[in-house]
């Protein structure tokens, strides 16, 4: 099966390597001309991923080609224009699979309900399926052994692309829970920022661990609340994926959580970064979320006070440490 990714990021282009290495033929859809011509002819991403080689069987263009899968490695927060541009100019039905972590601010939805939202809108029947877990780009382009998780509602949507994408250094899981896996996926990032924070501030070991439990547990609390399995949040696209961004140097959000500790400002932050950071604009959209389904969230709520209300991340911790007590496995 020929695959098609969407987004020449650092997760796009590390699709196209792993999917390489497994046998499928691959093309990169690309923002321009020029874009396309410069990774096709450098063979590296040199502003994402400078020094890991991109395969000369890789093809690089803006143009879409027929495909059995069509991979979206965008930003969520742009998901939907690349929908819209992307999805009128396919030739024939192919499985649209989601690469993005994160939850559109302006609608509030989740990757695979925006997908949903266009191919109805674009009259086009599909299957739809979210891939999420603990992927580091670097460490899988480099070939470190790694596991991720295919979600979707259609068993042979899943059984196919987890065929496509495993290799010896790259295990595929399937869940039939694709709200969990997303939201997963999605909130780890608000948690990872608060790990940063946490980090930069010495708040120490007890204090990171009690951090990440009560952060796992607040999102398994808005999940089970939505109509997730509370088991996917003890899986690779949750927990796993918690571990992996909140403890790497190299996650985006971790580091802008550590940015911040240090007394930067977040719009000084955003504007040094050369990847983007889901989990700021997730931080928004998950509070309203909890607001509006009335579950308790109170890191996100927190965390969003930080970003967005000015308030200092020592006062953050101070009014987390004296919340009312409650209990360890409750829904406090």
């Amino acid at each position: 099966m020929h695959t098609m990714i969407v987004g020449a990021t650092s997760w796009g282009c590390t699709l196209a390597i792993l999917l390489d290495r497994a046998g499928s033929s691959v093309t990169v859809l690309c923002r321009s001309e020029a874009e396309a011509a410069e990774l096709a002819r450098f063979r590296e991403h040199r502003r994402l991923l400078p020094g890991v080689i991109l395969p000369e069987s890789v093809h690089f263009q803006v143009d879409p080609v027929p495909a059995g899968a069509v991979i979206f490695a965008v930003p969520a927060q742009r998901m939907r224009q690349n929908l819209r541009d992307v999805l009128p100019r396919l030739d024939g039905p192919a499985t649209i699979v989601s690469a993005a972590k994160g939850i559109e601010v302006s609608s509030r939805l989740r990757m695979s309900q925006v997908i949903a939202a266009e191919l109805d809108t674009a009259g086009i029947a599909a299957p739809i399926a979210v891939l999420s877990g603990p992927n580091l780009a670097r460490e899988i382009a480099a070939g470190e052994p790694a596991t991720t998780v295919v979600a979707s509602e259609d068993e042979a949507a899943a059984a196919t692309l987890r065929g496509l994408l495993m290799t010896p250094a790259f295990r595929v899981y399937t869940n039939s829970d694709v709200l969990g896996v997303e939201l997963g996926g999605a909130l780890k990032n608000v948690i990872a920022i608060g790990v940063g924070i946490g980090d930069a501030l010495n708040v120490g070991e007890n204090g990171r661990a009690s951090f990440l439990t009560r952060g796992l547990a607040e999102m398994a609390r808005l999940g089970v609340a939505l109509g997730a399995n509370p088991l996917t949040f003890t899986g690779l696209a949750c927990l796993g994926d918690l571990i992996a961004t909140a403890a790497s140097p190299r996650s985006r959000n971790r580091s802008v959580g550590v940015e911040l500790g240090h007394g930067r400002s977040l719009d000084d932050v955003l504007a040094g970064m050369v990847h983007i950071a889901e989990g700021v604009d997730t931080t928004r959209a998950v509070h309203q979320i909890a607001r509006e389904a009335d579950v308790e969230m109170p890191i996100t709520a927190a965390l969003h006070a930080v970003l967005f209300d000015g308030l200092p991340p020592q006062q953050a911790i101070h009014q987390l440490m004296t919340r009312d007590a409650q209990d360890d496995v409750g829904l406090g």
